[in-house]
């Protein structure tokens, strides 16, 4: 029995430990770079914020298109009198009266209201013709083009950072791979030292010369890792990701694409290939709009309007008396002189297109330097890193040389010492070459609309 009772505590006991240590295990997603792109598309705030302006535009065309629907709108209206007007009445009929009443007593004075006063109708007005109706309502449906095309600029803006923000922390977690690496090297050979020191081959100096190293190496790896924290918070920021939320990213600097085709490098640029370009036409669009229908105004408008109205009037509501009425008309509007107001819009708008045709000269040219700057740029990296390259597989050599000498007692731990700054030294500036020519390749790659 006794057995039972503490098998039955015990099983207790893991009932209630094992869901807290369930839910109290943070779960971190790991994305690659295509996921962390994905991810932007959908969560980013600007372009969450591009959906709605597209929305926005497609009410904006409806609001347009409702200008020229007719109206319908019904009136009640009522009114009751807690003192009536008076208004003196006209000399001529006073005498009138007079003459018709020469023994009675003549009011001077006398009321044409009565108390109660009601009035229902319905009322009808339609755009017959209007110049500016037709153009505005295909302004409507360019700028709809155009905020499109904003979502398209937006969601390769967004795909340009996330990337930017990418590289940095994929370069700072292979920094750290190769840090590890050598921090265990070193401890091993550090204990491999101490070994020696106690048969009595090296010195003291060597050991602390190897400690020190140890230790430079482990307050390298401790700011790197609030580097990391830096990198990864701006990833974040940059997909829309909750900042204070876990996240791995997956991948290394050696795994990523750093070619770049010969095309790329020497074939005629497309501009077409770059959002920036279509926002620019649609703007130069939206101008000649704006011309058209700031002219437009010149032109004369005609509306119709009717309206069918039920009143009644009485001091009471059982004395008093309905009356309907009806009517149609037109209402013809033609601009003659408004001070020169609309010509001055005119050439206002005239000076905004010209400066839309400017910004998209000036548009090409920059897509234009930001290409030939790209490639240049591409090129050097990619002459950097295999110099680097070398250099990294010479100081790999010179250090497995050295500490083959070491360990065999014809080398020092000074040349030791310099082999491992040499070897560190090579790794930071080929993981740099590395990280500058995947980089120039991402920004010619983006230069070029891709």
């Amino acid at each position: 029995m006794e057995l039972k009772r503490i098998t039955h505590h015990l099983t207790v006991m893991m009932l209630l430990v094992l869901p807290g240590m369930a839910f109290g295990q943070e779960s971190t997603k790991v994305m690659t770079l295509e996921e962390t792109i994905e991810y932007a598309m959908t969560n980013n705030i600007s372009i969450k914020n591009a959906f709605l302006n597209i929305a926005d535009a497609e009410q904006q065309i409806f609001e347009r298109r409702a200008t020229g629907i007719p109206q319908v709108n019904g009136t009640v209206n009522y009114q009751r009198y807690l003192q009536v007007p008076v208004q003196p009445l006209p000399t001529a009929l006073v005498e009138f009266i007079r003459v018709l009443n020469p023994n009675g007593e003549v009011q001077t004075e006398g009321s044409f209201f009565l108390r109660n006063n009601f009035n229902a109708g319905i009322n009808l007005e339609a755009m017959i013709f209007e110049g500016s109706y037709f153009v505005a309502l295909k302004a409507a449906r360019a700028y709809r083009n155009f905020v499109q095309q904003e979502l398209v600029s937006q969601k390769r803006e967004v795909k340009n950072n996330v990337i930017n923000a990418f590289l940095p922390v994929v370069l700072v977690n292979t920094n750290l791979e190769i840090l590890d690496k050598n921090i265990g090297n070193l401890e091993k050979l550090l204990n491999e030292t101490k070994e020696l020191y106690k048969a009595g081959f090296v010195e003291q100096l060597d050991i602390d010369r190897q400690e020190l190293s140890l230790l430079n190496l482990k307050t390298e790896r401790d700011n790197l890792v609030r580097q990391k924290e830096n990198a990864m918070s701006a990833l974040k920021f940059a997909m829309g990701h909750p900042i204070d939320e876990a996240l791995t990213v997956a991948g290394r600097l050696e795994d990523m694409e750093m070619e770049v085709g010969d095309e790329d490098l020497v074939a005629d640029i497309n501009y077409s290939g770059r959002p920036e370009m279509g926002l620019a036409d649609l703007n130069i669009e939206l101008n000649e709009l704006n011309l058209r229908l700031n002219k437009s105004y010149y032109l004369p408008s005609i509306r119709g309007n009717g309206a069918y109205t039920y009143s009644f009037q009485g001091n009471t509501f059982k004395d008093g008396f309905w009356a309907p009425s009806a009517y149609v008309g037109l209402n013809l509007n033609v601009p003659i002189f408004d001070g020169f107001d609309k010509k001055a819009k005119v050439q206002r708008v005239k000076i905004d297109l010209e400066e839309a045709a400017n910004q998209k000269t000036d548009l090409r040219r920059g897509i234009t330097l930001e290409v030939q700057t790209g490639r240049t740029n591409y090129l050097s990296a990619r002459e950097k890193l295999e110099s680097q390259r070398k250099n990294l597989s010479l100081a790999e050599r010179i250090y497995n040389t050295t500490q083959i000498k070491y360990k065999e007692g014809v080398g020092s731990s000074l040349e030791v010492t310099q082999a491992e700054q040499s070897l560190y030294t090579s790794q930071s500036n080929y993981l740099t070459a590395l990280y500058d020519v995947i980089k120039a390749k991402s920004d010619l790659e983006q230069a070029l609309g891709k």
